[in-house]
């Protein structure tokens, strides 16, 4: 059985070996998101004292970990070569990040889990869509986007200048 519960300090051990997992696989894609040690355990700790953190258990055991932004991503104030679904209305929607899948879970359809959760959340919050981001690279987490039906919506770029593609999901 799956349970998506947020995150608590006690996860902290199962859940960064994960983001090592990820963090080797991107680097076999050749780029070079992630590679500089994020997601931090410091970012991660942040997210749990904020409650946007969250974990996927299967028979009790943490197999994915993701961040919701419930109230507007600074980062996506902005968007070039392409608009938003929603328009520039901010607030309107929720950002998903952070997202990482333990290997020996890949392919088992969490992924899907997760978004259901995320839009499940926006619903009742009544927000109009998902929003995230990923880098242009990361062929893998882009096909499945778009097989969950995110759309392309263009360029954001991060605090730190990182150019990323920015896709939205309309709830």
């Amino acid at each position: 059985m799956t349970v998506i519960r947020k995150t608590e300090t006690k996860d902290l051990d199962s859940i960064m070996p994960i983001f090592s997992e990820a963090r080797k696989t991107i680097a076999l894609l050749g780029i070079d998101q992630w590679q500089n040690g994020y997601p931090s355990r410091s970012i991660i700790e942040e997210d749990v004292k904020r409650e946007q953190s969250y974990c996927v258990l299967s028979d009790g055991k943490i197999i994915a970990t993701f961040a919701l932004i419930l109230h507007g991503e600074p980062t996506y104030d902005e968007i070039f070569d392409g608009n938003w679904l929603t328009g520039d209305e901010k607030g309107q929607y929720i950002a998903i990040h952070r997202v990482a899948i333990a290997i020996s879970s890949r392919g088992s359809g969490i992924s899907g889990k997760i978004i259901d959760f995320a839009a499940d959340i926006a619903r009742f919050l009544g927000k109009k869509s998902l929003r995230i981001d990923t880098h242009e690279g990361n062929v893998v987490m882009r096909r499945m986007l778009e097989k969950n039906h995110f759309v392309h919506c263009g360029t954001i770029y991060l605090n730190d200048g990182d150019k990323r593609v920015a896709y939205e999901k309309i709830l």
